[in-house]
């Protein structure tokens, strides 16, 4: 059985306040809110999920809503930037957008034959829009403040700080199947699935031996998931990664797919997540996002919860 990943299925970052990270990607990135769910291992804190029309997997942004948290701090051991993939031609639009709704961006020279706009979110995280001209198996949402033609396709990327960036790479390679794609002198860049893939498929490891380690909280990533098709091929990946000595979780129920969990040489948490069922399996598709989904394991103590979440009250996105 083939136990490669096929690309990214999220990523989760932490967050402070729940409506400031709202309007931001609603409003600022353009993503759909797809879940508003709390963090099943603590019910107190909201865990909302943003991407396209369906929340497809490799579309998705996640955050773990921590009110009154601590900025993290960047460094080694940690995805510390996350790379969204916009259409060719659409940098300049997005230059304007973000001036006019006072979100500083910056331009960097072209890095590895990529475009991109640098820019924070409310809390720190680093993100960046790179102009692709890869094939997007997505669906772009278009009911929000981005019109279709200029809006997020996918993750594209996410880079990995490291102290050893070789070890990074050869468990990813060795163990995981990616491929190593090109090199600089602090920059490796591993792929898998199709060449031309637009979504979800490099890994760029920046390898920095000075470093310091990162330290999760506000503005940083918690974790990094990769797809797997079904849950027969993620409990493979579970049992390879298990023989070659890897500490890894059992299979985990997120309602909306099951993961498990793993650390990465440098440190960074990983996650294989399955690409079903996925956001509609518990409220149509025209509704996502719009209310407070729990899961059933924890849905009697729905009032409780409700108690001790901050308000989240949201205008309706436009259908």
């Amino acid at each position: 059985m083939d136990v490669r990943p096929s690309g990214l299925h999220h990523v989760t970052a932490i967050a402070d306040d729940p409506r400031a990270n709202a309007d931001f990607y609603r409003t600022v990135l353009g993503l759909r809110l797809v879940k508003r769910t709390v963090n099943f291992d603590r019910t107190d804190t909201y865990h909302l999920y943003y991407g396209d029309r369906a929340g497809n997997p490799g579309t998705v942004l996640t955050f773990f809503s921590w009110p009154g948290a601590a900025r993290g701090r960047r460094g080694a051991g940690q995805a510390t930037t996350t790379t969204l993939s916009v259409p060719e031609g659409s940098l300049g639009w997005w230059a304007e957008h973000l001036a006019s709704l006072g979100v500083a961006a910056t331009r960097p020279a072209e890095r590895g034959g990529e475009d991109v706009l640098s820019l924070h979110d409310p809390d720190g995280l680093a993100i960046e829009l790179a102009a692709s001209p890869d094939h997007h198996d997505t669906d772009p949402w278009d009911g929000g403040a981005v019109p279709a033609q200029h809006a997020v396709r996918g993750i594209r990327s996410v880079t990995l700080t490291e102290n050893d960036a070789e070890t990074t790479a050869a468990m990813l390679g060795d163990r995981l199947g990616f491929r190593l794609e090109s090199e600089t002198a602090d920059r490796l860049r591993l792929r898998t699935g199709p060449a031309t893939a637009g979504t979800g498929t490099i890994v760029d490891i920046l390898a920095d031996p000075r470093a310091e380690r990162g330290t999760v909280a506000a503005g940083t990533v918690h974790h990094v998931a990769y797809r797997a098709p079904d849950t027969p091929v993620q409990d493979a990946w579970r049992r390879t990664l298990e023989a070659d000595g890897v500490d890894v979780t059992e299979i985990r129920d997120r309602s909306y797919f099951t993961s498990i969990y793993f650390d990465e040489p440098g440190g960074a948490l990983l996650e294989i997540a399955t690409d079903g069922p996925g956001f509609d399996v518990d409220e149509p598709l025209l509704e996502l996002g719009r209310a407070l989904r729990l899961p059933p394991w924890i849905r009697p103590r729905r009032e409780e919860i409700l108690r001790h979440l901050p308000p989240l009250d949201l205008a309706d996105e436009p259908r």
